[in-house]
């Protein structure tokens, strides 16, 4: 591709990212949510191996370009000659019942995946002051928030997902979903709230290195946390 016709197709995406009226991410944090079919896989913002040790490569490789890759292909196919073909992302999410299961299984898959990717890094972080604060103020201390959100990640009972969310009046809550489901799915949770950290707790997200020992996958993704990207979300979130 040209220089000019990329800079042309990269301009066009992000007027596209910017067209989701009044929606969650239409402030650009998550570009990925204003996509539409044909969904494409993200690539991973770092090397297959620069969360080693705590996540190696070989996990890294089958999780983002046979899972997640799945996940988007699935859903292509899901949603081809169906009213969702047309809708963003965040529109299917907010949009899909517990009748379109290889709807909601994969458009779940593909966004929380791709919000997965971004929260990582090999680079060493801390959170705000804006989000450590707001994290004193919703759990009582940053240690009782990671206590809570650990607590969610080893009781997901089978396969799902633990949450960090902004709520409607802007406090932040830990919660955990069964599968690929999140807190966007407005006809499939009692309040919906804005995903701002997530943990994959499926066993493909750590079986090679820690096999049944989820609790060692849980504590070692705390050292590979991107909290200048949570914290982004966090100020970003409406």
């Amino acid at each position: 591709m040209h220089k000019r016709e990329f800079l042309k197709v990269a301009g066009m995406a992000g007027i596209a990212a910017m067209a989701i009226p009044g929606g969650i991410f239409a402030n650009d944090r998550a570009p990925f949510a204003a996509q539409k079919a044909p969904f494409t896989l993200p690539a991973l913002p770092f090397a297959y191996d620069a969360l080693e040790p705590n996540i190696d490569k070989m996990t890294m490789e089958i999780h983002h370009d046979k899972h997640h890759a799945g996940y988007v292909n699935n859903l292509n196919k899901a949603v081809k000659g169906t009213a969702f073909e047309k809708l963003s992302l965040e529109e299917i999410l907010a949009k899909v019942t517990d009748k379109d299961a290889a709807i909601r299984n994969n458009a779940g898959g593909h966004f929380n995946h791709s919000l997965f990717w971004t929260i990582l890094s090999p680079k060493k972080s801390d959170p705000s002051p804006d989000l450590k604060a707001a994290i004193n103020a919703s759990f009582g201390s940053f240690d009782a928030f990671k206590n809570e959100f650990n607590t969610a990640a080893k009781t997901v009972f089978g396969s799902g997902w633990a949450w960090l969310v902004k709520n409607k009046q802007g406090k932040l809550e830990v919660t955990k979903s069964a599968n690929q489901d999140n807190t966007l799915m407005a006809k499939l949770v009692d309040k919906t709230a804005t995903p701002i950290m997530g943990l994959d707790v499926w066993e493909h997200a750590y079986y090679l290195k820690y096999q049944n020992k989820r609790p060692d996958y849980i504590n070692a993704f705390w050292n590979v946390i991107n909290w200048d990207e949570v914290g982004k979300r966090f100020a970003a979130a409406k």
